[in-house]
């Protein structure tokens, strides 16, 4: 299936929704530190409902250490600041989604280090800031395993 990366997510109910999400299409979470709550809290809990114990979650103490993990992966960064849409991309089983956090993105360093075809960005009305951080992820997620005629799935 697919990785989905979260760079310092700053919200608990955000990172709750997304682990169900990863729950229900396969996907393994990556949480990059330092995150802006705690794993126990009760809203992440909430949004999460008792999907925690069904998805593969791993904590990164930083993103070095999720580039080293994960190897030669392809690496997709979904960004605001990105020109290229993401249902132009065609993408494979193993392939990771790096999302940054909700209330600045992804850092210009990392966005630098990536070519243009590697970062992507929903489109939006003229005007928009961003989308919810959960709702960008279902998306993503939900196209690419969309064009792997959601192998797996029922």
């Amino acid at each position: 299936m697919f990785e989905v990366a979260l760079f310092e997510p700053e919200i608990a109910p955000n990172t709750g929704n997304i682990i169900r999400l990863c729950a229900n299409t396969g996907c393994r979470l990556h949480l990059i530190e330092p995150l802006g709550f705690d794993l126990k809290e009760k809203r992440l809990r909430r949004a999460g409902l008792d999907y925690r114990d069904l998805t593969v979650i791993h904590r990164h103490p930083d993103l070095n250490a999720l580039l080293e993990y994960l190897g030669s992966a392809r690496l997709f960064a979904l960004t605001t600041k990105a020109h290229r849409h993401y249902t132009e991309a065609r993408f494979q089983a193993g392939d990771v989604f790096l999302f940054g956090p909700e209330s600045r993105g992804l850092p210009e360093a990392v966005l630098n280090a990536l070519s243009s075809e590697r970062k992507l960005r929903l489109p939006m009305v003229p005007d928009s800031r961003s989308l919810n951080l959960s709702n960008t992820v279902a998306v993503t997620v939900y196209e690419a395993w969309r064009q792997q005629e959601f192998t797996g799935g029922g």
